[in-house]
Parts: structure tokens; C-alpha cells; sequence
């Protein structure tokens, strides 16, 4: 069965309100908020405003740059957000790839490894300060000093994590640690601060996929896996539509419709698209933007079925 979520960001109380309503009666899973200091809202404050209007709706960071949040706040938001919405929050993380949000905090944007460390110890004081525990850690990457949620507790006894990431060091601690892994196909990041080098081909995918498979080894149960879906166009012309993508990523058009990173076709070719995903990678779950709400809000039905 394929999971559907959708990641926005609010712009106005009456549009984010209303896109809230559209998404839970549709049928998608969650409305996720993306998580960009200094660039777009607070995540927790506009999903404890959709939490406000809903009622089954997951609310959730997509994700949160645990390079800039520091876990007792991170924490802190999380459990109200789950609170206010009845136990219903989900908590995304990232490493941080965007250079001007750690200055922006006084820090300057560690290597890829220091950031990798910096995640990982965010994350595991968070899931501890959520499970009441008492965190204390002092390292180069983190610190932390008798941090503890003292009144405010989730509602939920685990509030699901999300590890968005495509490093293979992540993906294998969310392997063994995460409840989904966001695959986001990411690669490098390109000299502006924000946009990517995309890791699309399978090849690639094969190679995080083996890491995450890694990381499970041993877990009862392997966490699922959701794509992030760059594109979701529906149309009789799947091959000419792909081409301006394909050519700006460097894929050829049937390496691009081959990956979980875009659907595009008709409505029978995404179906046979989910389908395959699944059977293909095992990813069984899908975050799109707002444009793909009315697209697939008549498709849910079968794509929750496909098979």
C-alpha cells in the first residue's frame, strides 16, 4: 500500500488553514512543513494551526536542520505540537546543507562529517528527551546539560522520526534507528547554498538502499522508505514532458521516469509507476508539493491500492 504525504509552506492563515482541510479529506497521510529559518515559517507554529482544523492528519518537520536546532527546543516543540494535535506529530530531521542558516546562528557549516555527527547526536537526544529522559552530552558537535522534558510530555509513546538524508553514514544510522527514511536523492551540494546534484540513476538508489539495509540488520523491523517527489505532472506525454528535467539533471528521459523522484504520465503510468517502486526499491511512501494535491487527490484511491 503506497503512503502519501504532502510537504508546504504557509503563506497566509486562510490558504494554509484551507490546504490543511484538503489534504486530510483527500486522504493523504500528513502535512509536513518545511523547516528554513529566516526563509519560511516555523514549522511547529503552522502545524499546531493545521492541527487546529484537523483531526486524523499527521503533522510533521520536513525536516528540521538539526545543524541549527538545538535538541531541548527541538524537543520542546515536538511534544507540544503532539499535544495540541492529539498525539499526532512526526518529527523530520536533516543534517543541514544550507551554509546561510548556520551563520545565521553563529556557526559556520561544519564538513560533511561534522554535520553527519552533529545529526546523529541531535537525533538521539531528541528521541531520549521525548522518551523522558534526562540528556546530558558535551562534544565538539553538541551540548547538552541536564536537558529534560519536565511537565510537557508527547502524547504518543514514539513520536515517529524521519531521517531525510542520501549520506551513506545517515542512511545506515537510520537503518538501525529511524521509523522512515527519507530518501531524498540528493547528492552535492551545488555553489548557491540550497539546490543539489541529483543521485537518480539506480545505480545510486541501489547503493543507498544497501546502506539502509545495513543499518537495519538486525531490527525486527526495517523502517520504511518514502521518496521525496521532485515533480508530479499528469499527461499523455510522459517522454516530452520529462525532457527539461532530464536534460537539466543530466539523465537521459528514461533514467529520470524510472525513478521514485518524479511521477509523471498518465493516471494508469503512475499508478504502474507506484506499483513498481515498491516491487523495484521497496518505497512505499511519497512526500509531494502542494501543486500535486489536486492531481492526486482522485488517483489516492488506486495509488493506495497499487500493486
Amino acid at each position: 500500500m503506497a503512503i502519501f504525504s504532502v510537504q508546504a509552506r504557509p503563506t497566509d492563515a486562510a490558504s494554509w488553514t484551507g490546504l490543511a482541510r484538503r489534504v486530510e479529506a483527500a486522504g493523504f497521510d500528513a502535512l509536513l512543513a518545511a523547516d528554513h529559518p529566516g526563509h519560511g515559517a516555523s514549522p511547529f507554529v503552522a502545524l499546531a494551526a493545521a492541527a487546529a482544523v484537523t483531526s486524523t492528519l499527521g503533522l510533521g518537520s520536513y525536516v528540521s536542520n538539526a545543524g541549527v536546532r538545538e535538541p531541548i527546543l527541538l524537543a520542546t516543540d515536538v511534544a507540544t505540537l503532539d499535544v495540541v494535535s492529539g498525539g499526532r506529530a512526526r518529527l523530520g530531521l536533516g543534517a543541514g546543507h544550507t551554509p546561510a542558516e548556520w551563520r545565521a546562528v553563529g556557526r559556520e557549516r561544519p564538513d560533511v562529517a561534522g554535520r553527519v555527527r552533529r545529526c546523529v547526536a541531535v537525533a538521539e537526544a531528541v528521541q531520549a528527551l521525548l522518551a523522558g529522559e534526562e540528556v546530558t552530552v558535551d562534544t565538539p558537535d553538541l551540548a547538552a546539560h541536564a536537558a529534560r522534558l519536565t511537565e510537557l510530555r508527547p502524547v504518543q509513546a514514539r513520536v515517529p522520526l524521519t531521517m531525510g538524508t542520501a549520506n551513506s553514514t545517515l542512511l545506515r544510522w537510520a537503518g538501525a534507528h529511524a521509523d522512515v527514511v527519507g530518501l531524498t536523492g540528493f547528492g552535492r551540494t551545488l555553489p548557491d547554498g540550497h539546490m543539489h546534484e541529483a543521485r537518480w540513476r539506480a545505480d545510486q538508489i541501489e547503493a543507498q538502499l544497501a546502506h539502509v539495509a545495513a543499518g537495519a540488520a538486525g531490527r525486527s523491523a526495517p523502517p520504511a522508505l518514502e521518496a521525496l517527489v521532485q515533480q508530479v505532472t499528469v499527461t499523455d506525454d510522459a517522454e516530452a514532458t520529462a525532457v527539461p528535467t532530464a536534460e537539466r539533471l543530466g539523465l537521459t528521459v528514461a533514467e529520470l521516469l524510472a525513478t521514485p523522484f518524479v511521477l509523471i504520465g498518465t493516471e494508469d503510468e503512475i499508478v504502474t509507476s507506484v506499483a513498481a517502486h515498491r516491487r523495484r526499491w521497496g518505497i512505499t511512501r511519497f512526500v509531494v508539493r502542494t501543486d500535486a494535491v489536486d492531481p492526486l487527490r482522485t488517483l489516492l484511491p488506486r495509488l493506495r491500492a497499487a500493486d
